[in-house]
């Protein structure tokens, strides 16, 4: 009797690439997150959650728009073809996806850096604190 993991068979290798160079499409993570962020940026982060979250603490260098406040008329100040990428406080939460929502229904390219903060803290990157850069 196979392993759980054996009983259904893995896809073959076209099909296992397709499928993970899709997930990185759509994804990023925080330590390529950090790397970009160290070289000249050529995406904007976008951390998603309350002001107050943000103030407490975020990414060095990401601005604050709380993802029910991505409208076309904020979004309109970046360059056509501006990667975007959104991040909230961590897997149990949404907020990353609905924003990533919100800036494809608006036509712009956007990846969800996943693990948010709690990714973040766990690679033990550097932290900001306040609201200086808190809006675009």
């Amino acid at each position: 009797m196979p392993s759980p993991v054996a009983q259904v068979s893995a896809a073959d290798s076209a099909c296992a690439l397709a499928h993970f160079e899709g997930i990185l499409r759509f994804e990023t993570d925080c330590a390529d997150v950090h790397q970009g962020l160290t070289h000249a940026p050529d995406f904007v982060l976008i951390d998603v959650r309350g002001a107050e979250a943000f103030a407490a603490a975020h990414v060095p260098g990401a601005i604050n728009i709380p993802h029910a406040k991505i409208i076309a008329s904020r979004m309109a100040q970046y360059a056509p073809g501006t990667l975007f990428v959104v991040y909230c406080a961590g897997p149990h939460c949404n907020g990353a996806a609905r924003a990533a929502a919100r800036l494809a229904r608006l036509g712009l390219p956007v990846k969800v850096m996943t693990g948010g903060m709690t990714g973040w803290r766990e690679e033990h990157f550097p932290l900001a604190q306040g609201a200086a850069a808190a809006t675009a």
